[in-house]
């Protein structure tokens, strides 16, 4: 056992705050300012909307002399992104859940992806004092959604039903809760004497599993020293081989202290986490940027990581320009400081280079990105332009912070349409972007959604004869064609031929008829780009004097107007494969959401790695997939996901084909 010793690590840590919605993530970090004296309680110091977290909050205290940085993270799947940044530079994340059967998929999402990282975890089983569902019980719901044990340290101290504390199973000593005050220590009642020495052993066997000495103590039926079991669990928690379950209530402050300790004593520092990144020897610091911030008067702050080295106020930072500032953050508040040291989480500004996700070097020997930001799809969109047309390069301005700000956010310009379009993961991540443009930037917009990208095609050929003769004083203007005009199957595109004879239409101007061509292409006689067509231009005429490319452009769009409007047009929309992640229970509802949107299911498999899970694969046309993510996650309790690629142009007929003429259509 001597050889797993975990010795404590003092260099300041690092550690992420995350959980499901509402499990009450910020409500344990106002919880652990009051219990280290850096906040008064009740006083939330993150930004809120809707009454939830919309950004990641950092927090930098002090804990019986160490330094920490607590960062809580949105519970929403809608600002999952947050975490990712903050998780590549942390050193250990809690995770906060309760007794809620309802949150263990999107529990599920972030153990997985905690085991991906490779991330030490804890988990903090809140509302403890609310939950009439025994612990064991909880442990048996929660198990599922970890692939390592999760190792109970405290079990419930109840008086008639209540909970009124817990016993520390590694101490072997009870504390009784005092409201928003340090627990007291008190002797394990007698009645609860045989529950807490089974959970002991139970606890023990399970570091025995990775203790040779442990476990022949535990078979010889020799009590272990208490030093060895603290040093087991701080050296299976670092290796990931369990998950320190811990017991409380955030909103009273009742297990906080157990937690910070825990947390001390444990938790690793930076020094593994260079090692989880692969970072190797450097010539100078190292910074992980975990997330960007535009102050209304500071301009952009950087809050990153000092992985390796330090970093004095002005050092330079090839790349990412020269820091102007350093501070320490406590919610909004900042405290200016001369330098970071080794392991500290601070806000670097002017780094008007440096992007959420980058890694920065000050010396020669930069290894490139540690941990690069996969963006995820976006599943929702909107239109959007400013009310007053004067405030268009405000708002360019405005949405381009929003978008370094949160890397989740995208925007696309639609030359077809004319539509600004900023696409996101959900109606209320798109809402608090609306909020931040006009609560923020003082720029009232107006939002829709975005047209959907309609083609036409047509059914029939035809034979068009298009000529073009003006004559007003001087040269004329001349120029005559005959278009073959045919279908090509669905997805061939265009193409332009030529068969003239006799010079009928001289060479020189057959590249204008096929300017005009593709000019009349753009929009057919339903108001759509044409697609899926031929056309040949087979016979003409032409003047000596009058003819010239112009008119030529000119007879060929007057050709194809009236040869397409004969030709039977046709309305295509577009359709996506659609790929959705969902809990194996919910996968009949997903099913059915996406058959009642004119979905053609294709089938659904398990997901690979992850048992529970299913993926269903459709085909869903673009016009019903605008709210598409709303229902999906409102049948799975939050946790279905889905990715989507463009598949093929249908035909759209009948009342659909007709509302969709009429703008009437269904939104993307």
């Amino acid at each position: 056992m001597g050889d797993r010793a975990g010795e404590r690590l003092t260099g300041p840590k690092c550690i992420a705050i995350i959980g499901p919605l509402a499990s009450g993530k910020t409500t344990l970090l106002d919880a652990i300012l009051t219990r280290t004296g850096a906040q008064a309680a009740n006083h939330p110091i993150e930004s809120r909307s809707n009454g939830m977290s919309v950004e990641a909050c950092f927090a930098s205290v002090s804990f019986m002399g160490e330094s920490m940085t607590f960062i809580d993270c949105p519970g929403s799947v809608e600002f999952a992104l947050e975490a990712e940044p903050v998780l590549a530079a942390a050193d250990i994340a809690i995770v906060v859940v309760d007794a809620d059967d309802n949150k263990l998929p999107m529990l599920q999402l972030l153990m997985h992806r905690l085991e991906e990282l490779r991330m030490p975890r804890i988990l903090f089983l809140n509302k403890i004092d609310k939950s009439a569902t025994s612990v064991r019980e909880m442990l048996k719901a929660l198990q599922p959604a970890s692939t390592s044990t999760l190792l109970l340290r405290q079990i419930p101290l109840r008086r008639n039903g209540i909970v009124v504390g817990s016993i520390d199973l590694a101490l072997e000593r009870a504390y009784v809760y005092q409201e928003h005050a340090p627990s007291e220590i008190a002797p394990i009642p007698d009645d609860e004497k045989a529950r807490e020495l089974e959970a002991r052993f139970s606890m023990l066997e399970t570091l025995a599993d990775h203790d040779d000495q442990l476990m022949e103590q535990l078979l010889e039926e020799i009590e272990p020293p208490r030093d060895a079991v603290f040093d087991d669990l701080a050296a299976d928690l670092r290796e990931g081989a369990v998950t320190p379950v811990l017991i409380g209530s955030a909103e009273k402050g009742h297990g906080v202290l157990r937690l910070l300790k825990s947390i001390r004593h444990d938790a690793h520092d930076v020094t593994r986490t260079r090692q989880r990144l692969g970072l190797g020897a450097t010539d100078g610091a190292v910074l992980q940027v975990m997330k960007t911030i535009h102050t209304g008067h500071g301009g952009k702050l950087s809050v990153a990581r000092v992985l390796a080295g330090s970093i004095p106020d002005g050092t330079e930072l090839p790349g990412a320009g020269r820091v102007s500032g350093i501070y320490r953050l406590l919610g909004r508040e900042q405290t200016k400081i001369p330098s970071a040291a080794e392991g500290e989480t601070v806000a670097l500004g002017k780094l008007d280079v440096a992007n959420t996700g980058d890694t920065l070097y000050s010396g020669k020997s930069a290894q490139g990105p540690l941990a690069p930001l996969a963006i995820p799809q976006p599943v929702f969109a909107m239109a959007i332009s400013p009310r007053d047309r004067k405030d268009e390069v405000k708002l360019s301005a405005a949405l381009q912070k929003l978008m370094q700000e949160d890397p989740s956010l995208t925007l696309e310009q639609n030359p077809e349409t004319s539509e600004t379009v900023l696409s996101g993961q959900g109606e209320m991540h798109l809402r608090t972007a609306r909020e931040h443009l006009e609560e923020r930037y003082q720029i009232a917009v107006e939002t829709r959604a975005p047209s959907i990208p309609y083609r036409e095609t047509i059914r029939s050929s035809v034979i068009q004869r298009g000529r073009h003769k003006k004559q007003s004083g001087g040269h004329g203007q001349f120029g005559d064609v005959v278009l073959v005009i045919r279908p090509l199957p669905r997805g061939a595109g265009f193409e332009f031929t030529e068969t003239i004879t006799g010079g009928v239409v001289p060479r020189q101007y057959i590249p204008s008829v096929e300017a005009g061509v593709r000019e009349a292409l753009k929009s057919g006689p339903l108001g759509f780009p044409v697609v899926d067509l031929a056309v040949n231009l087979s016979d003409g005429s032409y003047h000596t004097v009058d003819s010239s490319d112009m008119a030529f452009q000119l007879a060929a769009r007057l050709a194809m107007k009236e040869g397409l409007a004969a030709a039977g047009p046709i309305l295509l929309e577009p359709v996506l494969k659609v790929e959705v992640d969902t809990p194996s229970e919910a996968t009949a509802r997903v099913t059915a959401i996406l058959s009642q949107r004119r979905g053609q299911i294709l089938g659904f498999d398990t997901r690979v790695d992850w048992p529970g899970w299913d993926v269903v694969e459709a085909m869903v046309p673009t016009a019903e997939m605008g709210n598409l993510i709303i229902e999906l996650r409102s049948a799975t309790a939050g946790a279905a996901r889905y990715r989507s690629t463009f598949s093929h142009m249908s035909e759209l007929t009948g009342r659909l084909a007709e509302d969709a003429l009429n703008g009437k259509g269904k939104a993307a």
